[in-house]
């Protein structure tokens, strides 16, 4: 099966995964990065941030920049509709999950 097809797949998975971890703290696309890869999803930052860019745009994220060692560092958090869709998200997901277990 190609990449390509799995990408596909695998990115409303990640998508959950992020709203899942903005839900419990504040997430940096760095440490985003390195908790999916934990997971077996190999992202680079041109991947990851503009997916981080279209969930902020989609009110599902909101971001706050912070000051860390004198740079720059985007935060994102679930905002009240990123916990609406992440509730149904999870709900679809355990539904399928049983279906195919």
């Amino acid at each position: 099966m190609s990449a390509k097809v799995l990408r596909k797949f695998f990115l409303g998975f990640i998508s959950i995964h992020i709203l899942h971890h903005a839900s419990k703290e504040p997430i940096y696309g760095l440490w985003m990065i390195d908790e999916l890869k934990r997971h077996g999803y190999n992202l680079s930052a041109g991947t990851l941030y503009p997916i981080l860019h279209s969930m902020e745009k989609d009110v599902l994220l909101l971001v706050e920049e912070r000051n860390v060692d004198g740079k720059i560092r985007k935060y994102y958090m679930i905002t009240e509709q990123g916990r609406v869709v992440l509730k149904e998200a999870r709900n679809k997901a355990f539904e399928l999950f049983k279906e195919m277990k």
